[in-house]
């Protein structure tokens, strides 16, 4: 069992001071923090702050992270084409995560799939809307939970988790219980029309009131 190193308090001050885990994510460590939908587990875009949350998680490259990043400009680099850019006008900031092309090889395995595609939100949750502000570069995301359990929805039920794994040198920004909600809704931009992988708080009729051709269940 190990503990997280330092738990940062925002649930009755969302102006809570976030520099301490902006600075452990810019030593390429990982923090813990809330999302629109679940907390997830953060670090720089690199490979070795992919290969440290890697090894918490017990994770392979297979099941690359998602990146969220503060604004477009942070991911023009990547292969965006016009329904990429229409989704994104319409959704973002908010939890539908793109799958893009990323033929220059911007990002490292882990977050580039073997087949070359970066998932990528531009995240609605105030938290980190502030922690990107600071950082001023992408973060990586992955759900903090176990193998075959849910994500975790509240600070505590983080804690719980990362008790239970490789993580005394995380750093938790607490901001209480997240609203109910579903998964980042996924779409492959990479093929036309664009392919929904994986319907979640962003419904496909909503989706294909924008691209009517959308490819998906639903």
């Amino acid at each position: 069992m190990s503990e997280i190193s330092l738990r940062i308090d925002v649930r009755s001050d969302l102006g809570e001071d976030l520099d301490l885990a902006v600075e452990h994510v810019r030593r390429e460590g990982i923090i813990a923090y809330p999302t629109e939908t679940v907390y997830g587990f953060g670090s720089l875009p690199t490979a070795k702050g992919v290969t440290r949350i890697q090894k918490i998680k017990c994770r392979t490259f297979e099941k690359p992270l998602i990146l969220l990043t503060p604004t477009t400009e942070e991911v023009k680099g990547l292969a965006w084409n016009d329904q990429a850019a229409l989704l994104a006008s319409v959704f973002w900031p908010g939890p539908l995560t793109l799958l893009l092309g990323d033929p220059c090889r911007i990002f490292p395995p882990g977050i580039r799939s073997e087949t070359g595609k970066v998932a990528v939100r531009l995240s609605s949750s105030p938290i980190v809307e502030r922690l990107l502000d600071k950082l001023g570069c992408p973060l990586t995301s992955t759900s903090v939970n176990l193998p075959g359990e849910p994500p975790a929805k509240s600070g505590s039920e983080a804690i719980e988790v990362i008790s239970r794994m490789n993580g005394s040198e995380v750093i938790l920004v607490d901001s209480g219980t997240l609203p109910i909600s579903d998964p980042s809704t996924i779409v492959d931009c990479t093929v036309r029309p664009p392919q929904t992988l994986r319907e979640g708080e962003i419904h496909i009729t909503a989706l294909r009131e924008v691209i009517a051709e959308l490819n998906g269940n639903g």
